[in-house]
């Protein structure tokens, strides 16, 4: 069992039949959790209805709510998601909103520097606030992992920088990291080739890039591993990409095999993909029935 931080957006993900929870640091959690790992959540909820409805909701996963503050002054999150023909989804990102504002104090700074793994994204990174409480709680970090996510218009490219800077893992999908290596100009001529110039440019020993149905690419301790992804139908890629991540560190802390961890992260990133909504309930008989098939 590690002892893991997730920082960033905890919100109700709105589609046009129900709502659920979400935001990809509480999806991760979620994940991380249900592999018996010690996870808490630093977020910031609006103190209003919605956001008691939220810590309610948590309570059910076990989730400690204690590192996530109230806000009298901003509304907890709501995200609306449309689903195109193939599940893959789109989302309109309701701005400013209470885990914008997330404050730093010594209880964050203490929790942090405990713990073996701090996961957060991007997007929280788009708020003066939110993104200066996290710089200034990543020198007590001991394994800093950077969950990239770029959300248009809600980020800027020197932000991201400095992020991937200080991290000491980074995870992408393709269009990302082609993306921001174009803005730093060093491009590859393939995957690795963008994967090693972004390892060096950021000085960042570990990095996977995520590849949807063809699965994905983890650099890690100087070596390449591949996993060509598991078939299935898709309901929606809501949370795929999340427990994906929350996957991968959890067998990479276990200081398991890095082949066995990508395997089981595309494994358990398709068995999301296959159901409904970000946070399905995946038991280990469903993971090792889908690793055991044949992988094309």
């Amino acid at each position: 069992m590690s002892k893991i931080v997730c920082f960033g957006e905890v919100l109700w993900d709105v589609f046009p039949t129900h709502k659920t929870i979400g935001g990809a640091p509480l999806n991760v959690a979620l994940r991380l959790q249900s592999f018996q790992n010690d996870v808490s959540l630093i977020s910031c909820l609006g103190d209003d209805t919605s956001g008691d409805e939220l810590q309610l909701e948590l309570q059910k996963y076990n989730i400690s709510s204690y590192y996530i503050q109230k806000d009298k002054e901003y509304k907890t999150s709501t995200v609306a998601i449309s689903l195109d023909k193939n599940g893959s989804a789109s989302y309109l990102i309701n701005q400013p909103c209470a885990w914008d504002n997330i404050q730093l104090n010594s209880e964050l700074k203490s929790l942090v520097k405990s713990s073996e793994a701090f996961v957060f994204g991007s997007l929280v990174a788009r708020s003066n606030t939110s993104r200066n409480t996290l710089i200034k709680l990543l020198p007590f970090s001991k394994f800093s992992v950077f969950d990239v996510n770029l959300r248009p218009p809600h980020y800027d490219l020197s932000s991201i920088q400095v992020l991937m800077n200080a991290a000491n893992f980074i995870k992408f999908n393709d269009d990302e990291i082609i993306e921001i290596s174009k803005s730093l100009g060093i491009q590859g001529e393939s995957i690795e080739h963008t994967i090693l110039y972004v390892a060096t440019h950021t000085n960042t020993a570990s990095i996977c890039v995520t590849l949807g149905e063809k699965g994905a690419i983890l650099y890690y301790e100087k070596s390449f591993f591949y996993c060509n992804g598991y078939q299935v139908k898709v309901a929606d890629t809501v949370g795929s990409g999340d427990s994906f991540l929350a996957t991968l560190i959890d067998v990479l802390l276990k200081r398991k095999d890095p082949q066995l961890a990508i395997d089981k992260a595309c494994a358990v990133g398709a068995l999301v993909a296959k159901s409904r909504g970000a946070n399905p309930m995946i038991s280990k008989v469903e993971i090792d029935t889908i690793m055991n098939q044949d992988v094309p």
